[in-house]
């Protein structure tokens, strides 16, 4: 946990550019227009430290953020005061003798100020353990004066495709084989994530390059991932060498699009053998790949490992079993009555990538569900921020 070292803000402040004055005490007597003396100062960094009058009628100019002296505390915007007069009946060496006018009826006593320590007290703890670094808490760790933090490492990932039907993009393509898609969304997705990637290309559906290609992984990441290669083909070695070479903990899961999915360890590893189709792996990614790695990255909040949930109204039937998850790419819209409306693409073939790129969510259905009535609630994925 990270506890602040200071009171923020560290002084009374103002959080506007005006007038410090000292609030009259109620029912005092005097009209409600009242006249105060400016007797100086106070800047961002240089504070006001002069005298003020004993009878409160002194006042000074503050801007935003500036040091708010000990006797005042009320500020009035300058664009609530008007132009400051000069005042000929004040006896003063300064021919710049001025002063205004403030209505203080206008006002609470305290407008405007910032108290010391009422954004944040010394020792209060103001980010948890496992809390995931963004913008927003990196500048609130220097403003703390944090030159340094303990932060858990980003864990380095490798990743290969499996397939002698692969070929990379950039080459010409050969008869009867396809271009390599999956490593691309794999490395953006780890990527989105602050991962680490090592990319090992495609290999060949060979026991002995994959043997080699898993121990050279297993070198230097502590994640492996594959694409394909793990169905039930004569071709598919990469069960085989988890026997070999580690453990498998499961090797098919009750997920659509992704059933034929390995889990387990490699060389020590921690190892996902993801399906060959390309939405098929995007989807097990985001559903189980993704929130193993936050927790290897210190994520320590349960809700933080799923993706943000919305609900959403379905426009049509949407036929599926019971006994299976199953994950839909939809598009939302919002409709007259200002409801979250999503509504499937037509295509839902799990090797039809470009689904992925007109959906901008994925229909979430539980393992228990059976068929979706029109105009029923369902569970949504926004993609934005995942892909």
């Amino acid at each position: 946990d990270l506890d602040s070292p200071i009171d923020v803000p560290a002084y009374t402040n103002s959080a506007m550019d005006g007038f410090a004055f000292q609030m009259p005490e109620p029912n005092s007597p005097g009209d409600k227009l009242r006249r105060f003396e400016i007797v100086g100062e106070s800047l961002a960094g240089s504070p006001f430290l002069g005298p003020l009058p004993a009878d409160g009628t002194g006042c000074i100019k503050i801007m935003t953020g500036a040091m708010l002296p000990p006797n005042l505390d009320t500020i009035a915007p300058i664009e609530m005061v008007g132009t400051p007069k000069k005042d000929a009946s004040v006896k003063s060496t300064s021919s710049q003798a001025q002063f205004i006018e403030i209505d203080t009826t206008q006002f609470k006593s305290g407008a405007h100020r910032r108290l010391k320590g009422e954004d944040i007290a010394k020792g209060t703890c103001v980010l948890q353990k496992g809390h995931r670094l963004n913008a927003a808490s990196m500048g609130l760790i220097a403003s703390l004066g944090y030159a340094q933090v303990n932060v858990f490492l980003q864990p380095k990932i490798a990743i290969f495709s499996t397939g002698n039907e692969l070929q990379k993009p950039g080459e010409s393509l050969s008869e009867n084989k396809i271009y390599d898609s999956n490593r691309f969304s794999l490395r953006g997705l780890l990527e989105r994530l602050g991962c680490k990637v090592m990319d090992l290309g495609i290999v060949p559906d060979q026991m002995e390059s994959l043997r080699d290609t898993l121990h050279e992984a297993a070198k230097t990441c502590e994640v492996i991932i594959t694409s394909g290669g793990v169905s039930e083909g004569d071709a598919d070695h990469t069960k085989a060498l988890m026997k070999e070479l580690g453990e498998v903990y499961f090797n098919t899961i009750a997920i659509r699009p992704g059933r034929p999915l390995a889990f387990g360890t490699v060389l020590d590893r921690m190892f996902f053998g993801l399906p060959g189709n390309p939405v098929a792996v995007m989807v097990t990614f985001l559903s189980l790949v993704r929130p193993a790695i936050l927790r290897l990255m210190g994520i320590g909040d349960p809700d933080e490992l799923i993706p943000r949930t919305l609900m959403a109204k379905c426009d049509v039937a949407i036929r599926k079993k019971a006994g299976r998850s199953e994950f839909q790419r939809g598009v939302t819209l919002v409709n007259a009555q200002g409801e979250l409306c999503v509504k499937p693409i037509k295509e839902q073939g799990s090797g039809i990538l470009s689904s992925m790129v007109q959906a901008n969510c994925l229909i979430v259905l539980d393992h228990e569900m059976g068929d979706v009535q029109a105009h029923s609630w369902v569970k949504i994925w926004p993609l934005d921020g995942l892909l």
